[in-house]
């Protein structure tokens, strides 16, 4: 057994790629469509956390948004508006957008082991009009993405059976993995203090959640 992959056995082509796989079957196929389903438009509205991927020149960005079930509003078949909550300020997702429009979402929605794929391109809108129609908490967001959908299908739920994603008896006991504090001060090499950061972070994340 070995953890480094040998140059010899590195697929370098589509045709030797295809020849590993079988071909995919017709539900495979037909799930994917380029606008959405009233099936489809279910999974959304029930779901209250979806993974954001972006792309630009800094790099590839994959970046977590949550909210109450629904919060990606479903303006039509093949538009999509999400609200661009408080965050680091980083504004890595934004940034990337405004190089290149490609968007990717993964939707999860707990105790459901199908997600849901919405690729498309977006925009980036700070109208008055729609970012205080997401007035949260008496906060609205700064900006509101705007995404046509191009493509969506459901990835079926191999994925999370496998890693019994939703079982209460796999839960990880927070304890036991390190703190955002231990985290800091690892990576700033103790620039930040893992145990003040720890005690502050709490209140800080609930006055800063909208």
């Amino acid at each position: 057994m070995t953890d480094t992959a040998s140059a010899d056995h590195t697929v370098t082509s589509l045709a030797v790629l295809e020849a590993l796989y079988d071909a995919p079957g017709e539900a495979a196929i037909l799930k994917e469509i380029d606008h959405l389903v009233a099936p489809y438009r279910a999974l959304i509205e029930a779901a209250p956390f979806v993974v954001i991927a972006t792309g630009g020149t800094g790099g590839l960005d994959c970046s977590p948004r949550g909210d109450p079930a629904g919060f990606v509003r479903i303006a039509d078949e093949r538009t999509l508006l999400i609200p661009d909550r408080r965050g680091n300020n980083r504004i890595d997702t934004l940034r990337n957008l405004i190089e290149d429009p490609r968007i990717a979402l993964l939707f999860m929605i707990p105790g459901y082991d199908e997600t849901l794929r919405v690729n498309g391109r977006a925009v980036i809108s700070t109208d008055p009009a729609l970012t205080e129609s997401f007035r949260l908490d008496g906060k609205a967001p700064r900006t509101v993405i705007v995404v046509t959908v191009e493509r969506v299908y459901f990835q079926c739920s191999k994925a999370l059976v496998r890693s019994r994603l939703w079982d209460p008896e796999r839960r990880v006991a927070r304890g036991t993995l390190p703190t955002a504090g231990q985290i800091l001060a690892a990576c700033s090499q103790g620039r930040i203090a893992a145990a003040p950061f720890d005690d502050a972070y709490p209140a800080r994340v609930n006055a800063t959640l909208y």
